[in-house]
């Protein structure tokens, strides 16, 4: 993909408070591109440590990146349980960009 599609993903994860989790897929869906979750996750190769991609996570939320380690140590900072590489309260914490987006664009 190309480097606006990058950008549209990184505006994105930005947005994701602390604490919530949404899915490649959410995103694709989110950018105009619902059949491209495996290129949400290809952006995420190449950010930095302090980036919130932590926050992502597949479908059924398990943690798919090759650093859960990392992500793992984070996401309990922030209150999301997780054991082994699943989110345990997923759909408690599940933040959908289609309509948090939305409803933050019409307060």
């Amino acid at each position: 993909m190309d480097s606006l599609f990058n950008d549209q993903v990184y505006e994105i994860i930005r947005l994701i408070p602390n604490g919530r989790m949404t899915s490649y897929g959410a995103i694709a869906k989110a950018i105009g591109y619902p059949k491209h979750a495996r290129h949400v996750g290809k952006a995420l190769r190449f950010t930095e440590e302090d980036f919130p991609a932590h926050r992502v996570c597949n479908a059924s939320g398990r943690i798919t990146a090759s650093c859960t380690r990392n992500f793992m140590g984070k996401l309990k900072k922030e209150g999301v349980e997780v054991k082994g590489n699943k989110i345990l309260n997923f759909r408690e914490v599940f933040w959908d960009p289609m309509i948090e987006i939305d409803v933050k664009e019409n307060e």
